[in-house]
Order: C-alpha cells, then structure tokens, then sequence
C-alpha cells in the first residue's frame, strides 16, 4: 500500500485538492448548516485537512504502525469547534462519510491511472480506510458532545444568573432591563412568578413552552427552591396550574405584574402563596389572589401562632382524634360555604352529626358560626393550623 502510494503521491496529491474543491461545493450546495456558518476557503480548508489525515492515516496502517495521534486531536478540536459554531452533529458526521467515499473514490481512480494491474492490491485496504475514518470521526463527534455539554452549562449559568438578578431585585433597575432582553422578555407585558415546594418534578427547565398553547417558562433551581418566571402572553393566569398539573409539585403562584421589574416583588409573593398551599388534595399550585385570608396568616409566623391560641386553643387542648375530628368538620363546614348538608356529604356521615360537632366547637371557642365576624376569625384560626402542619 505505502509504495502504491508513494508512486502516484505527486497526481494523488491534484486529485485530493480537485475533490477537496468538488466536495466543498457540495456540501455548500446541500447544507445549509455548512452555508450559514462557513466561508468556501474555510470550508475547502478543513475538508482537504480531512482527506489528507485519513490518507496518512490509512499510509500508516499498511506499515503496520499505530494511529498517528495528532490525527484524533485535528478531528477532535474539529469537532469542539463545530460544537461552538452550532454546527449540527449531524452535518459534521455527514462530512467524515462523505470524505471518506471521495477518498477511495480518488484512490481507486489514480491507482486505475497509473497501473489497473495493481488494483487488486489496493482493495483489502477499503476496510482500513474506514477503520481510519471511524477512529477521526469518533474523536471528532466526543469532542463535539463535550464542547456542546461545556456550552450549555455555560448558558444554563448565565440564564441562572439573569434570573438572580430579576428574581432577587439585584442591582440597579437599568440592570434588571438589561437582563430582561438577554433573557428576551418585552419591556411591558404580563409576567408571573411560580415558588416550587420539595418533592415532585416541575414540567420543564429551558426557555420554551412546555406544551402546544402554553405559557413560557424560565425555571430557576437553588438550594433554597425552585422558581420559575413565567411570560404569559395572552394566557390567563390560572393557566400556570394546569402547567404544574403532571409535576405534583405544591407550588405557589403570584399574581400578574407588568414588567420585568416588578418580578422581585412578584416572587416573594409567589412563596407567600405557596405557604397556603395544601399538602394534599385540591390544586397543586395556589393561586395568591385566590388565598388571600390564608396568605395573610402565614405573612406573620408570630400572628399567626396568637391567632392559633387564641381562637381554637381549647380545641387544640383536646384529644388527639377529637381534635382531629372538630377541626376536620370546620374545614369541611368552611370549605361547603357554611352548609351542613353539604358537609355531611363530604364527611360521610349525618348531617345532625356535623350540627353537633360544630355546636361543641361554638362552646369550646366561645364563638358563633353564625356571626360572619367570629367566623372569619375561625377560617383564619383554621388556616392558621393547617399551615403550622404543613411545616
């Protein structure tokens, strides 16, 4: 193989560089990738570059002598270089197959030329000419995944820190606009924050709409949880807990603000809202304006410990499952807008039964379900515990 070689290098060595030129028109012609990202010299350039390596590289081969490593660092920065361009994988890959074939297509064409009798010696090189090709192009695709991997922490690192800088009202607001448009939102718009609870899986991390129809999402995760700032459009809010419906994630929603600077404001709602959340049962995701009694219970730890005391401590002071019960049928009894009959139904059990609980919990609080003033203070009361279980 070396000697064919060396005695058809000089008219090898045209044919290379007139393949070279056919193959990078084509490329140029079929790839769009290739056309928006390289000039023709550039292009031409690392294509001769190819064809050579795999040409020494097949050159060492019939001399019995291992891979030439400088061969796999050219592929390998080849391949890093594509990944930083955004050159899909794919076209890159697509480029070592089709140099390949040229080259034994030129091969097989100069041998012919110079001697058709000493054909038959280069054929059992074919299969060695692709080991060659598939050792380049293996170098050059883990160095492309490696440098794609590299690229996208990169972005998820500054994207996380844009996000910082909007959801923590860092810096100054000329700032703040600034990290708006590299994260690409209007000016004005309509804008939410989601506060994410432990447990479960929120639906998306990047930029783009988590389903057909649905608001985009930039998630945002530390050690302190997880948020997500939420372009609406067009969408209604409540649109947000139908996203967070598949994740069975607790979640807390702010209400609508206007502009990338109000965001700060708009999150520490939305981690307001998820500690009136409920542990179970009911929407994962609450809405703050829905909950706007329990939000305000659970803005003042203090407060709502006295409220606690103060309005249900002798229930608090029962038995175990007769508190459970008592409080139960409260929540139940609040939750049916004050009707028994409903509550019975809920609670599977007779309606006298749920009159009798709620007259014992009238004794034991000193107050009366039916002045609408004491009852706001036993739905706070009420919320008030319910938040103190839920941690």
């Amino acid at each position: 193989m070396e000697r064919i070689v060396e005695e058809i290098r000089e008219d090898l060595g045209r044919r290379i560089a007139v393949a070279a030129d056919r193959l990078t028109d084509r490329t140029l012609a079929e790839d769009p990738a290739y056309a928006a990202l390289l000039g023709r010299t550039e292009l031409r350039e690392g294509i001769l570059r190819t064809l050579e390596q795999a040409l020494a590289g097949l050159v060492r081969a019939s001399r019995g002598l291992p891979p030439e490593p400088a061969a796999g660092c050219a592929a390998g920065a080849e391949g890093a270089q594509a990944a930083e361009r955004g050159l899909p994988l794919e076209s890159l890959m697509r480029g070592y197959r089709q140099a390949g074939r040229l080259l034994w297509q030129v091969l097989t064409e100069a041998v012919t030329a110079h001697d058709r009798a000493a054909l038959p010696r280069l054929l059992p090189w074919a299969a060695e000419l692709w080991e060659v090709l598939e050792r380049m192009s293996d170098a050059a695709s883990q160095a492309y995944r490696d440098a794609d991997a590299a690229r996208g922490d990169r972005g998820r690192e500054r994207r996380a820190a844009l996000l910082d800088a909007l959801l923590d009202g860092r810096g100054t607001a000329s700032e703040a606009a600034d990290a708006a448009v590299r994260l690409g939102l209007p000016e004005r718009g309509r804008f939410a924050v989601i506060a994410c609870g432990p447990g479960g899986s929120p639906p998306g991390r990047a930029p783009a709409p988590v389903g057909v129809g649905a608001p985009r999402v930039w998630w945002r995760v530390r050690a302190d949880g997880e948020s997500g700032l939420v372009e609406l459009g067009h969408h209604p809010l409540g649109s947000v807990r139908e996203l967070l419906a598949p994740s069975g994630s607790r979640a807390g929603v702010s209400p609508v603000v206007g502009s990338p600077a109000e965001l700060a404001g708009a999150r520490r709602l939305a981690e307001l809202a998820l500690r009136t959340a409920p542990t179970a049962g009911g929407p994962g995701a609450a809405l703050l304006d829905e909950r706007l009694p329990a939000a305000l219970v659970a803005s003042d730890a203090q407060l709502a410990g006295r409220l606690r005391r103060v309005v249900l401590g002798p229930v608090l002071e029962l038995a175990p499952e007769d508190r459970r019960v008592l409080l139960e049928t409260l929540g139940t009894w609040l939750a049916c807008h004050g009707s028994t009959t409903y509550a019975a139904q809920r609670l599977y059990c007779h309606r006298n039964t749920v009159s009798n609980r709620l007259r014992r919990l009238e004794r034991l609080t000193g107050r009366s379900l039916s002045d609408p003033a004491q009852v706001v203070e036993l739905a706070l009361a009420h919320a008030a515990v319910l938040q103190l279980a839920a941690g």
